[in-house]
């Protein structure tokens, strides 16, 4: 079994795959099994109507030398490759795998055969056989076949998740680099209300620093994994809005509303800051009275998750998102952190991940996010063409 591609990753984590790989689940020995039965059930029904022997005993002798020299060749695999990734032996080991599951095979499924038919069990007297060239011949070509066969299937299934696991790679590190590029953003605006504060009314600005530093606190305590419970988005919202109120006072309302249901649903860190911190510079703080915010969550009909951010402000016009700035595209960079929600959700979940923004009645603007509720992170990258079973 020459050609074998390498893998591409040599750390801890292809360890753990390579322990699981898809082509050495019970199932997938079983489709091969099948697959192996029926082969020799064609090879004896092609002796028969060659004229040499009944179908009951050429199956006899076919049967159990196709199987045996495939058990031992898949067994022996097994052996070999455990703790890599790669399924199959590198090198000269393949070769003399299937030499030696061949020549297992015909020894002793041709001494059963034997049995079957009356003869002797004595392996010394099977190469005195008139038929021994014409079985031996059989017997090699027929493993050669089944093994290419198996090794083409396993060659290609292992280079399809290659692809599919390089390319989950890319897109985890792409949504790592998208929140450390968010991240920085709301700090930034932070940090230059905090300055206007600092001249203005010095106390109000202690509070806002004290909450800047518990909101950072959690930042980095919480874990930076692709997802974690609703609960803690909602956690993140109500720090950075608790922020938002020291710099804001009165001119901001807001309410958070998470159903007990769903605050252990895993979603993608991050969702709902960009989106509050939207409506609040281009929604409330037009407006010399400001407003209110809601934030919900909810289960929709389809087993999606709605997260919405709703605001009383100045309205899509008013805030100059009509146009290229729904897009994330808007005058001065006002659509950064709806282009970076869209940019990750397109990561995570495909077409299946939705930002809208829709304007409502008075001036209101509702920013809607939906996701699948138990969908994997990147399965929309492996949905077809990927089963490696073999």
């Amino acid at each position: 079994m020459t050609g074998a591609a390498r893998p591409l990753h040599n750390g801890p984590a292809n360890d753990t795959s390579a322990m699981r790989r898809p082509i050495d689940q019970p199932s997938a020995i079983a489709s091969r099994l099948l697959i192996n039965v029926v082969f020799c059930c064609l090879i004896a029904l092609g002796v028969t109507l060659a004229g040499k022997g009944a179908w009951d005993t050429n199956l006899a002798y076919s049967l159990p030398i196709g199987t045996l020299s495939w058990l031992f060749i898949d067994l022996g695999r097994i052996a070999l490759t455990r703790g890599s990734a790669v399924p199959w032996p590198h090198g000269w080991r393949g070769w003399l795998l299937m030499l030696a599951g061949t020549t297992f095979g015909f020894v002793v499924g041709t001494a059963i055969g034997n049995l079957y038919s009356g003869g002797t069990f004595d392996v010394l007297a099977l190469a005195q056989q008139h038929d021994f060239a014409s079985t031996l011949v059989i017997t090699v070509a027929a493993s050669a076949a089944i093994c290419f066969l198996f090794y083409s299937r396993g060659k290609a299934r292992f280079l399809e998740a290659t692809i599919a696991q390089a390319q989950r790679d890319a897109a985890e590190a792409r949504l790592k680099l998208l929140e450390t590029q968010l991240e920085p953003h709301m700090l930034f605006n932070t940090l230059a209300n905090l300055r206007v504060l600092v001249a203005t009314d010095p106390p109000r600005a202690q509070a806002m620093l004290d909450h800047l530093i518990a909101y950072l606190r959690a930042t980095l305590g919480a874990s930076r994994g692709t997802l974690h419970p609703l609960a803690d988005e909602f956690a993140r919202v109500a720090d950075y809005l608790a922020l938002m109120a020291v710099r804001m006072g009165p001119r901001l309302a807001f309410t958070l509303d998470l159903p007990e249901s769903l605050a252990q649903a895993s979603v993608p860190p991050l969702l709902l800051q960009p989106l509050v911190e939207n409506a609040i510079r281009h929604g409330l703080e037009p407006q010399v009275e400001g407003g209110r915010i809601d934030v919900q969550a909810r289960l929709l009909e389809d087993a999606r998750i709605q997260l919405a951010v709703r605001d009383t402000g100045a309205g899509l016009t008013g805030a100059g998102l009509t146009g290229a700035g729904l897009n994330g595209g808007a005058p001065g960079g006002s659509g950064f952190g709806l282009q970076q929600v869209r940019e990750r959700l397109a990561t995570l979940y495909g077409a299946a991940g939705t930002l809208e923004l829709i304007a409502g009645s008075a001036g209101s603007t509702s920013a809607t996010v939906t996701f699948p509720l138990n969908a994997q992170p990147h399965e929309h990258l492996t949905a077809q063409g990927l089963d490696c079973r073999g």
